[in-house]
């Protein structure tokens, strides 16, 4: 996983509430290998047509969006069945961050433990995020040391993020590479264990 500290990066704007894990990542592509570049099949309905032409009028296909590492999103992002499938679609398009009022809960914990940060935020600047994002393209800016995200306005929030799973994005490690790092001192445990 991508070590996640600082990010500066255009931000996707994605204004429809209760937008799904079904429509991150139709269910169709679920039988693929976790191996299969998921970013391929993000926002796929919306992104292209029966043909799979690209829709003009999908934000993620234009510049500079093409090139989002965040999404700002409206409330309840990542609703929905529990597919792990959606947080690897925006994680292998490059995405490292979501920004909403409210998530999915399982959706919110697949994100931890993926290595993408999701960021709630009270509605109201997300909600003058969204709009100003509507209207012309900006970055946003996130600090994970300070937990802070500054909004296009130049506004700055706060945000909180549990201690664990903010070391595992700063360090660029998972659960299993945690547990892995302390193999040896698991090892002694368990030898200790044995001899009482």
């Amino acid at each position: 996983m991508e070590r996640l500290e600082h990010l500066e990066a255009i931000a996707l704007p994605v204004a429809g509430i209760n937008c799904d894990t079904d429509q991150i990542v139709p269910a169709r592509y679920l039988q693929k290998p976790r191996s299969a570049n998921f970013g391929d099949y993000l926002f796929h309905a919306m992104r292209f047509d029966p043909d799979g032409a690209e829709r003009a009028d999908c934000l993620l296909n234009r510049e500079p969006y093409r090139q989002a590492r965040i999404v700002v999103a409206n409330r309840n992002f990542g609703c929905g069945s529990s597919r792990e499938h959606a947080v690897w679609a925006l994680y292998d398009y490059g995405i490292r961050a979501v920004v909403a009022p409210s998530f999915g809960d399982i959706f919110f914990i697949n994100c931890l433990k993926n290595g993408l940060l999701p960021i709630v935020l009270p509605e109201p600047p997300v909600l003058a995020a969204l709009q100003a994002l509507l209207s012309r393209p900006a970055t946003l800016r996130i600090d994970l040391p300070a937990q802070t995200v500054a909004l296009p306005d130049g506004s700055v929030h706060g945000f909180e993020v549990e201690p664990f799973a903010k070391h595992c994005l700063l360090q660029g490690i998972d659960e299993i590479d945690y547990t892995l790092a302390r193999r040896d001192s698991i090892d002694a445990f368990e030898r200790n264990r044995a001899d009482a």
